[in-house]
């Protein structure tokens, strides 16, 4: 190797030492469920201080309208008739009544138009920020375990929010309002009820607390089965075609007994709190009843204050009760909302960097310098890998599965980052551009199309959403798709079902080359697009494609090597390396590794025998000599 391409080689690895990456820290709204909950009532301060502040007046005036009756009884029964303070005295009862009604039902509108408008703001925030998270992690979770977890996590701060504000607000002021009244009338009553209260509280808080663990429990078995049942739901058809019914039933039968278990346990002890928090309020309410009765009969209060004794003891007794529940399925909404944003607010892996540029590269030239990548834990599949592909090129890559053909894809879109080296479009390395720019200026190709439950036209124009519908067509034309399309009952306003299961497999592949054209990137990445077709759709497809690839720089991954015949030149891959590079009729006249695959899918093996055959050495040759014993 020359000095000069060793200074190359240094600098290269110096950069991209320089720019790796550590974990983007996740936005700090994720860090923990207080600072998620702060986060959105600061998107709300006014709406949300609005709520709370009616609430709290509306719950004073609850505490109003029993002093209000205690003076009415008064008036009413005290040793000299007034009817006129009676009537007055009516009259501030009904109107205290009426505000307090008035101020609940502008409490509903307020709480309706702060958590509603914030449970959409947290699925989409939430939603964007998953998104972020490269392939692998959605590999790893189940995709309906995740939208279960945003649409609960939504509902879980609409709950803590609706808990606060008529659960938890209220009782405490009732109490507050109900010391200050008994005050009035003796101490030890005041003393009494204080203490009797505080411990009836503590005591049901620290009962469900002890529960807790089996709440928890329900919730993830509940978020479980959610997954497993979608999962079923989009897998239907393996389900059918491997008679699956019976088997997928029992297996969801025994998911969804052990979810019903978790849940009666959860149930049941719920039901013990209530059946405490009952035995408490016989004796509480008996105690104090008893003790005001004593009091009137020796004179010390009026009939009024007996009243208002007997109402704010089963308020607040069942305020301690709808207190101690609120707090114990805070708790649990908090743990759950905890749970989540562990999951959906780990820190991204593959950020962009501070100061990427926003600029989508227009060329298409296309380098790998001195590249070395592994997937996790797994061994290195690329190691110091060059390849350099100018502008404008139709380049062909082939291998045995596992030579690392996808994985060069894979880190020209930085679905996932080299460990060292550098990839660069148009002489900027992909680090420095924003992911979104990157993928703009690249148009894939796929061997599974991916289609949503949409019509074909909005599938088409996923590409460039701000695309006419004679640009559509025009890119369906040229993708050979118009003519069929045409034909089915909607035409381009019919719906391709999930994944696009009411299309064929050359019909999907199509609607997919014509995203690809509508989007009109000066990349073109072709990932086995041919290799699941029948002769007829692979025929129909390639044409398309081969206007596709007009004036754009290709690269395709291919086993079909009759896909990659007219190419400009053909990369072999052979364990992460290089091994053969040039033009294909030259390849095959070289008598290499790819005049072997050519001569062996010529016999009719299929691709996995042309794998078997290249990887298993012929003649006792070793692979790193004469390619697997053809003549060089």
């Amino acid at each position: 190797m020359s000095l000069s391409a060793v200074s190359l080689k240094e600098a290269a690895e110096a950069r991209s030492r320089d720019s790796q990456q550590p974990e983007a820290a996740a936005p700090a709204f994720l860090a923990s469920p207080g600072a998620f909950i702060l986060h959105y009532i600061g998107q709300r301060p006014i709406l949300f201080g609005c709520l709370f502040l009616v609430a709290t007046l509306a719950a004073s005036l609850a505490v109003g309208v029993q002093y209000g009756m205690k003076l009415l009884v008064d008036a009413i029964s005290g040793p000299q008739h007034d009817p006129d303070a009676a009537w007055m005295w009516l009259t501030v009862f009904v109107i205290l009544i009426a505000l307090e009604s008035v101020l609940w039902r502008i409490s509903g509108w307020l709480a309706a138009k702060t958590t509603i408008s914030v449970g959409v703001d947290i699925r989409l925030d939430l939603l964007d920020y998953m998104v972020g998270h490269p392939v692998r992690y959605f590999q790893d979770n189940l995709a309906g375990a995740l939208g279960h977890r945003v649409t609960s996590t939504a509902g879980a701060f609409g709950a803590l929010t609706n808990r606060t504000v008529w659960d938890i607000g209220p009782p405490i002021i009732n109490f507050i309002g109900a010391l200050i009244i008994f005050a009035t009338m003796d101490l030890g009553m005041t003393a009494s009820l204080a203490l009797f209260a505080f411990a009836a509280t503590y005591g049901l808080i620290h009962f469900g607390v002890r529960g807790r663990h089996l709440h928890r429990a329900y919730a993830e078995e509940a978020g479980r089965v959610g997954g497993e049942l979608i999962d079923v739901i989009i897998n239907v058809w393996a389900i059918k075609a491997f008679s699956a019914r019976s088997r997928e039933r029992e297996r969801l039968a025994a998911a969804f007994r052990q979810e019903a278990r978790a849940q009666r346990r959860s149930w049941m002890y719920t039901e013990k709190s209530r059946v405490l928090h009952d035995l408490l309020l016989l004796v509480m309410a008996g105690t104090m009843l008893i003790w005001a009765m004593v009091l009137w009969d020796r004179g010390h209060i009026t009939a009024g204050d007996v009243v208002v004794i007997s109402a704010l003891t089963f308020r607040i007794l069942h305020g301690s009760r709808d207190l101690a529940m609120a707090l114990v399925d805070m708790a649990q909404h908090l743990a759950y909302l905890g749970e989540t944003l562990r999951i959906i607010g780990q820190p991204h892996e593959i950020p962009d960097a501070p100061d990427a540029i926003a600029s989508v590269p227009q060329r298409g030239d296309i380098r790998f310098n001195g590249v070395s990548f592994g997937y996790g834990d797994r061994r290195q599949l690329l190691a110091d890998f060059n390849l350099h592909i100018p502008a404008g090129q139709k380049v062909g890559i082939v291998g045995p599965s596992g030579a690392g053909k996808s994985t060069v894809l894979h880190l020209l879109q930085r679905l996932y980052d080299v460990q060292s080296g550098e990839v660069l479009i148009d002489g900027r390395a992909v680090r420095e551009l924003r992911q979104d720019s990157l993928r703009a200026a690249i148009a894939v190709v796929p061997q599974e199309v991916v289609l949503f439950h949409r019509s074909i036209l909005e599938n088409i124009r996923f590409a460039r959403t701000e695309a006419g519908e004679d640009d559509v067509i025009a890119a369906a034309k040229a993708a050979y798709c118009d003519a069929f399309i045409r034909e089915l009952p909607q035409g381009y306003a019919t719906l391709v079902g999930e994944r696009g299961a009411k299309l064929s497999g050359g019909q999907r592949q199509r609607i997919g080359i014509a995203r690809a054209f509508l989007k009109d990137a000066p990349i073109i990445l072709l990932d086995e697009a041919t290799s699941g077709l029948d002769t007829q759709s692979e025929l129909e497809v390639q044409a398309a494609l081969s206007q596709l690839m007009r004036e754009r720089t290709v690269i395709a991954v291919a086993h079909r090597l009759s896909t990659v015949a007219g190419f400009d030149r053909i990369i072999v891959l052979m364990d992460g390396r290089i091994v053969e590079d040039g033009p294909p009729f030259e390849l095959r006249r070289a008598g290499g590794l790819f005049a072997r695959m050519w001569a062996l899918q010529a016999e009719g093996l299929s691709i996995d025998e042309v794998d078997e055959d290249l990887n298993e050495p012929r003649g006792g040759e070793s692979p790193t000599g004469p390619i697997f014993g053809m003549p060089q």
